[in-house]
């Protein structure tokens, strides 16, 4: 963390924790962004990716399935990933206090955009404005055809699956399937990108909430937020490349800090630019 974290605001006292300061910066912010990663499901029961208990932690040759062009060779992995969708742990999750913090930071209309890495759909089930959130990856609940891009629903395409369809075709062009999501290989949406890079363009303050910061370009929000002069403030349970220049870095477990950090932002009314 760099040694700016709880430098003294003119005509304050001095936060006496990063919490403090953290919550006074977003208490002062106008318009914020918040930027999540899978260790927010985590307490919704959706493992992550790369945290001592993530999925590629356990098992380092599933991130290779992950990729666009395995999938795309190999009918075999395509057959592996529908059952895996199957089952897939989205299906029975429920939000959990972190994701309906936000939401409060929503209705207190302090939030600018929130930007997501994960395709669970958990931030829309607790309340969040579809118009607000950004799913920079995709989303696990609508499928896409990687031939003539027709979308359906996941739900319909698993009743196939269920039935004994294990690789279901597209029934418009006979084409692969595949959930609506980015893969390895896979280019972002332009215009989604677009919009997550203005929202960390224009806020006052980019609250990182469980990712691990490391994949590209969701994680290059940090530089475009401090490239504007907001504040960056890290709420991760590991270390994240972007640790030694934010502004505070918290290591709490999502579900107890950021209600708190939120309720204490919100405490003092409405923000102002600083």
């Amino acid at each position: 963390m760099s040694d700016h974290s709880n430098r003294e605001h003119p005509g304050r006292s001095e936060p006496a924790t990063r919490e403090e300061a953290a919550a006074q910066w977003l208490r002062a912010a106008a318009s914020i962004t918040v930027l999540t990663g899978a260790g927010i499901s985590t307490e919704s029961g959706i493992p992550d990716f790369r945290g001592p208990q993530g999925v590629w932690t356990k098992n380092p040759g599933a991130q290779a399935l992950s990729s666009i062009d395995v999938y795309l060779a190999d009918p075999e992995v395509r057959r592996r990933a529908w059952q895996a969708r199957l089952d897939h742990p989205a299906w029975s999750a429920r939000p959990n206090a972190g994701h309906r913090a936000l939401v409060d930071l929503e209705r207190a209309g302090r939030l600018r955009a929130l930007v997501t890495q994960n395709i669970d759909g958990l931030h829309q089930a607790a309340g969040s404005s579809a118009d607000l959130v950004i799913e920079i990856h995709g989303t696990i609940r609508q499928v896409g055809c990687l031939s003539c891009g027709d979308r359906t629903p996941m739900a319909a395409v698993l009743e196939r699956v269920a039935a004994g369809e294990d690789d279901p075709p597209c029934r418009k062009c006979g084409g692969i399937l595949k959930s609506a999501t980015i893969s390895f290989g896979q280019a972002l949406e332009p215009t989604v990108l677009a919009a997550a890079i203005s929202a960390a363009q224009a806020c006052d303050v980019l609250l990182a909430v469980g990712t691990s910061l490391s994949v590209y370009p969701a994680a290059g929000m940090c530089d475009f937020a401090l490239g504007s002069g907001a504040k960056l403030v890290i709420i991760n349970a590991e270390p994240t490349p972007y640790d030694h220049v934010a502004h505070a870095v918290l290591r709490e477990p999502i579900g107890t800090v950021l209600p708190r950090l939120v309720q204490a932002a919100l405490a003092g009314g409405e923000g102002v630019a600083s």
